[in-house]
């Protein structure tokens, strides 16, 4: 499933149109963004956890040439799926 298709799927079960459904899509994909950026955690029920973990800087090697690389330190999101989640896959 594509975002497209994320939002056909929430028009067709909400009534609402494609256009309006865009800015659903888009605004609940912003929100979580900038919740993130801010560094909370966005911890949705049943379905699961966004938050942004550091990751410290390491040395890495150029798989062409063997030479050594600095990886500078970042900030990552990560997601952990939820019991509901997890229940509705299996």
């Amino acid at each position: 499933m594509n975002k497209n298709d994320l939002v056909a799927a929430v028009a067709a079960g909400t009534g609402l149109s494609k256009a309006d459904a865009a800015k659903s899509v888009d605004c609940t994909f912003d929100s979580i963004s900038s919740a993130l950026k801010k560094g909370d955690d966005v911890r949705l029920v049943g379905f699961g956890t966004f938050n942004v973990v550091q990751r410290k800087a390491s040395v890495g090697r150029n798989p062409r040439t063997g030479e050594s690389i600095n990886i500078p330190a970042s900030k990552q999101p990560k997601f952990k799926a939820g019991k509901g989640l997890k229940d509705s896959v299996n």
